[in-house]
């Protein structure tokens, strides 16, 4: 399987991030996870929420944010990994001055239904 970037249509999801689905079963017929980019604009941020099934790594590809996980919270910047493990509540913000990019990467793969807002 092979995808092209420009031929992926962006969507927000229900953090209020922009997402390219980069390979995701529904769409593209993997199995068992997804690949996305998130981009979170200058001076914004996700909503708090988390994931009941879902294992999640953030790879920042661009930028910089302040990472809310669980009690904490942190700097992170281009070519730092975060793992979020199902249950953890998360959010990420914009602190830089370019848009932030992110490899999103869960297992199982990302679903709205497994997106609990707090």
């Amino acid at each position: 399987m092979k995808n092209s970037y420009a031929d992926i249509p962006a969507y927000v999801t229900r953090d209020g991030s922009l997402i390219r689905e980069l390979m995701h079963p529904q769409s593209h017929g993997n199995l068992n996870q997804s690949l996305a980019e998130a981009s979170v604009s200058v001076g914004m941020e996700t909503l708090l929420h988390r994931h009941l099934k879902s294992e999640e790594l953030y790879h920042v590809t661009q930028g910089e944010g302040e990472m809310t996980l669980g009690q904490s919270v942190f700097l992170v910047a281009e070519g730092d990994t975060v793992c979020i493990f199902p249950g953890n509540p998360h959010k990420i913000r914009n602190t830089g001055k370019v848009e932030l990019k992110i490899l999103c990467a869960s297992s199982p793969s990302y679903s709205h239904e497994d997106t609990e807002l707090l």
